[in-house]
């Protein structure tokens, strides 16, 4: 199981540049649903990638599914010529993108965050539009089952 605060945490206290997305993003709005790990679209500078890779270093990152024993480099460099990475950590899972479908990169999706305490970590999380909207584009069943849910609760909050 993920440990979405020691997580959060770490990647604050590494002021790495983030933002979360995808359920993790969901839950943060108020779903109930289940997410087994923290999907966190990453800015892509040479600085972030450096403290991203030393963060998540001490915690063994492994790709996800990947047999035991497959020759991987967790460093800069590979961060640097990969875009996206499904890991396997200590503290659970965590999916780096470097963009989503629906949405881009960080530069393009950050005027569509808010800034949120999670777990005593302040960090940036997609909007509920921009979260409705790039889980439409995403195309995959989970994605649409999740977006009654998430309509209802953006319905719910404009009447308030």
């Amino acid at each position: 199981m993920t440990q979405f605060p020691d997580l959060l945490r770490l990647l604050s206290s590494a002021k790495a540049e983030y933002i979360v997305v995808g359920g993790a993003a969901a839950t943060a709005h108020g779903s109930a649903r289940l997410t087994l790990d923290l999907d966190i679209v990453y800015r892509r500078t040479t600085e972030n990638i450096n403290r991203i890779v030393t963060a998540l270093t001490p915690l063994n990152p492994y790709p996800r599914g990947a047999p035991p024993g497959l020759p991987f480099r967790w460093d800069a460099k590979t961060v640097q010529l990969g875009l996206n990475f499904t890991l396997t950590i200590s503290l659970g899972a965590i999916d780096l993108l470097g963009e989503i479908t629906g949405g881009g990169d960080y530069d393009k999706l950050l005027p569509h965050c808010v800034s949120l305490e999670l777990y005593g970590a302040s960090c940036f999380c997609l909007d509920l539009d921009t979260l409705i909207h790039t889980k439409r584009a995403a195309g995959r069943p989970k994605d649409f089952d999740a977006l009654a849910e998430l309509e209802a609760i953006r319905e719910e909050k404009r009447s308030q």
